[in-house]
């Protein structure tokens, strides 16, 4: 049994590339060896073919379980399988230099062959993307997406249980951290030992970068400085920005801010997040031309956005960070009363930028969303966060890839969706099931609103309700009003 699927696997290797032929003994008996055999049945006819990776891992699971080799929990079994996979993926030096010999053909050819090497090695591991919901609701700032990321596998009680065993450890300092490389992981840190990060100069620094393992969109990438320094929003941002998508045009890339609430996950370790992929909001109009002294070269205006965004637009890179440096230093400092915007309280700074940055038709574009993390008695979460009332849908910080008009919504949405359903369709108290108290208000709107609701059109009607909430949602996050940024420009 467990020579078959060891050939099975090497084939899957030797035909996505991973594993070269003549390594073929090489690679079996690594596999071996971490399947504690030598039990390898050399009279067995080979068979050509395989089938999906997962397939493939999953039967290997079922082995190394019955013989002991790993617990029946998700986490050692992804520890476990991982490490199977890194016995056929080749150092990073090879990677890297296969990676540089395509960019020499076209930064096309390079990132499709690293996404595909991503791929292959089940890094990304495509069979639980799949299980991703996905679609599109039309509001009055054009189409938004709302995704339901049932990706990420939630942790059983025994996996938890094994976790408070394992001795922390500060290494490798954070998930984002070079030394992920190869690293076999732990019950508390995921293994990266099939992980290969491509090299790279970011503004004469050593930087790097790799794929999500969970993509929430095309050819979704973390850029990442090889040093583990915080998060600093500023010009020299901007300018690192641009100096990424001059080596990938196709690609944009943009930062988290670098303040809590209104930052990302990971504010500890400098690092942007970029793809091949057009947002809603690259797509959303500028509704107010401006006119910035001293910068009439540069092309600037108000974004049609539920949130405060200011575009730049140039053919002269340094004049388009020049003046991107000059808003975010009058941004940090900048009050406004009457906006309910305060650039500090108690010392503690509010005021910071989420940037994007993409090639546009040959010019630099550079989007500026200006950000404000102050909280409040009735807002404790943050003003300028989602509102308690959207909190049955949507309570987590809003970051990078929200703000570009892409809804990332936690995975008990599924459930709770299936039961809201069947409650508003056999018109039951949704009040009277706590699993989906929360949606009881929503639920009663949705009533009032649509007079005909059946089985054969809810899905459709949650689905478009999710979306407008995600709207309402990106208007709380969104700062100043049109006039209060053109007041904030005349101040510059």
């Amino acid at each position: 049994m467990i020579t078959e699927l060891v050939n099975e696997l090497i084939n899957y290797g030797i035909d996505t590339g991973l594993v070269n032929s003549e390594d073929e003994i090489y690679v079996r008996n690594s596999i071996l060896s971490i399947l504690e055999t030598n039990e390898y049945d050399e009279s067995i006819d080979k068979k050509e073919g395989h089938r999906e990776l997962h397939e493939i891992l999953e039967d290997i699971l079922v082995y190394a379980v019955n013989n002991k080799l790993v617990d029946d929990n998700i986490v050692a079994r992804d520890l476990f399988d991982t490490k199977i996979m890194g016995a056929m993926v080749m150092p990073p030096s090879i990677i890297n230099a296969k990676f540089w010999d395509k960019y020499k053909e076209s930064s096309v050819e390079a990132t499709n062959f690293y996404y595909d090497f991503s791929r292959n090695t089940n890094y990304i591991r495509e069979d639980r993307i799949k299980k991703d919901k996905k679609w599109t609701v039309n509001t009055k700032y054009g189409e938004l997406v709302i995704t339901i990321n049932l990706s990420k596998p939630e942790k059983d009680p025994k996996a938890i249980a094994n976790a408070l065993k394992v001795k922390s450890s500060n290494y490798p300092k954070c998930l984002l951290c070079p030394e992920n490389e190869g690293f076999a992981g732990t019950m508390k840190h995921p293994a990266r030992n099939n992980h290969r990060i491509i090299s790279i100069k970011i503004d004469g620094e050593d930087w790097a970068w790799q794929y999500s393992p969970y993509v929430y969109y095309n050819e979704h990438c973390i850029v990442f400085n090889k040093k583990h320094i915080p998060m600093v929003i500023d010009e020299s941002a901007f300018r690192k920005l641009f100096d990424f998508v001059e080596q990938f045009p196709h690609y944009f890339v943009g930062s988290n801010a670098d303040l809590p609430i209104v930052g990302g996950s990971i504010l500890a370790h400098e690092h942007f997040q970029g793809g091949n992929y057009t947002f809603p909001m690259e797509k959303a109009g500028v509704k107010k031309e401006l006119c910035i002294k001293g910068f009439e070269d540069v092309k600037a205006g108000i974004v049609d956005w539920p949130m405060s965004v200011i575009r730049l637009n140039g053919t002269d890179k340094d004049r388009v960070v020049s003046l991107g440096g000059v808003i975010i230093d009058k941004w940090r400092n900048y009050s406004d009363e009457s906006e309910f915007v305060f650039a500090n309280t108690n010392g503690e700074p509010h005021n910071t930028i989420t940037p994007i940055a993409r090639m546009n038709k040959g010019n630099y574009e550079l989007d500026l969303v200006l950000r404000n993390n102050i909280t409040t008695e009735e807002y404790p979460d943050g003003v300028y966060h989602p509102h308690k009332e959207y909190h049955h849908i949507k309570k987590e910080n809003i970051g990078l890839i929200e703000v570009l008009g892409l809804a990332i919504l936690p995975a008990r949405l599924n459930k709770e969706m299936e039961l809201l359903a069947d409650y508003l369709v056999k018109n039951k108290d949704v009040a009277s099931n706590e699993e989906i108290l929360k949606h009881a208000d929503w639920a009663n709107m949705i009533r009032d609103k649509y007079h005909d609701i059946n089985a054969e059109n809810i899905d459709d009607i949650l689905k478009k309700e999710i979306g407008l909430v995600f709207e309402k949602v990106l208007e709380n996050c969104g700062v100043l009003s049109e006039k209060g940024i053109l007041r904030f420009i005349d101040c510059l």
